[in-house]
């Protein structure tokens, strides 16, 4: 998802840094003890069902922090899903994604 370059603060030193997290939630819960976190808009929700947010360091970096692949399809296999159906959504091979549960 291409962010509005309006939402963008302009600093010489932007760079992003993307991490994974495997308690998605509660990082977020975590993120709310620190009220004076610039954020670039709310969890966005991407097509393959990885949730992320981003937000600024206190340098001005773009930090952006995503659900864990493997919680994702743990998370769809628990609502429900077949492994197949979850390969689909993913766009990803059943195979591919056994191994990374496996790993």
């Amino acid at each position: 998802m291409n962010l509005p370059k309006e939402k963008i603060l302009k600093k010489s030193n932007n760079a992003e840094i993307v991490f994974e997290e495997q308690d998605f939630d509660g990082f977020l819960n975590k993120l709310k003890e620190y009220p004076a976190i610039k954020y670039l808009g709310e969890v966005i929700n991407h097509s393959w069902g990885q949730r992320v947010i981003r937000f600024y360091d206190l340098d001005g970096h773009i930090i952006e922090v995503g659900e864990d692949m493997k919680m994702v399809i743990k998370r769809f296999l628990a609502s429900g899903m077949t492994m197949e159906e979850v390969s689909v959504k993913i766009d990803a091979s059943v195979e591919d994604l056994t191994k990374l549960l496996n790993s």
